[in-house]
Parts: structure tokens; sequence; C-alpha cells
């Protein structure tokens, strides 16, 4: 699926050579360290958080333009910072990885404001065309 821009919404072109900070949070180290890699050789400000109440914090104490959130299991663990994000600003992009499709999850993260929900693996070059198309336009704060 997937996600496109609010009918209502104003965007702005981002500056010419402007990159944006990311937001991961992964609980698999591996993927975590690859996709954060990934993004900051493409010129992206990267905070990396291992659990989903590191992430919570993370979003307290920071400001971030895109936010990359894997879901481990039925649970939806990444529900909360799905649900802060969009309380904080409903136009930051979010994606949402899953270790295994859970349709259940898949339509709570759509419906709460993802912009996509993907299973992994994903191969990096996509969460670097995401975050890239994403954060082509970005759109104010409301």
């Amino acid at each position: 699926m997937q996600g496109g821009m609010p009918a209502d919404a104003a965007v702005v072109p981002v500056e010419s050579g402007a990159r944006g900070r990311v937001l991961l949070v992964d609980c698999e180290l591996d993927d975590l360290h690859s996709y954060a890699e990934t993004l900051q050789r493409e010129g992206y400000e990267v905070r990396t958080c291992a659990c989903h109440c590191e992430g919570l914090t993370a979003l307290e104490e920071e400001s971030f333009d895109f936010v990359v959130v894997c879901q481990g299991t039925a649970a939806f663990e990444g529900r909360a910072i799905l649900e802060r994000v969009k309380q904080i600003d409903r136009h930051i992009p979010v994606l949402v990885i899953a270790r295994c499709h859970d349709t259940r999850c898949y339509i709570d993260a759509i419906h709460l404001g993802a912009i996509d929900y993907y299973e992994k693996p994903l191969h990096v070059s996509e969460i670097v065309r995401l975050v890239k198309n994403s954060l082509l336009y970005r759109r104010p704060a409301t």
C-alpha cells in the first residue's frame, strides 16, 4: 500500500540538498545498524533506538522528519510510537516494518496514519527511497 498526502495538506518544497532527521526503532540490531548506516551515508541525521520505550523517549526529547518503527509480533509494539508521532505532528511520515505480516496490525497502522507497512526483509535501498520520497516535500506542523 502506498500512502498519500491528505488533500488539505499544504506542501513546502524542501531546499535542494537538505536532508532530514530520521528516528529508527528496531529490536533487530543488525537491521537497525544497516538501515542507520545507509541513511547516514545518504546525508540523513539518524537516531537509533533498540526498543520501543527508548523510541518514545527520543520523541519527547528531539524532533524528527521521518520515523521507521519495527513491529515484531501481532501485539504491534510500535503502535505507541505511531500514535505519539501523530499527536506531535500528524504530517510526520511513519513507516512500519513488520517481522511477520499481520493483517490486523497492517489495518491498524494505516488507520493510525502510517504511510506504509512493509514486511521484512526490506532492502536498505527501499528504506532510502521511501525516506527520500516522503521528505521531498515537507508539510508544516499543525
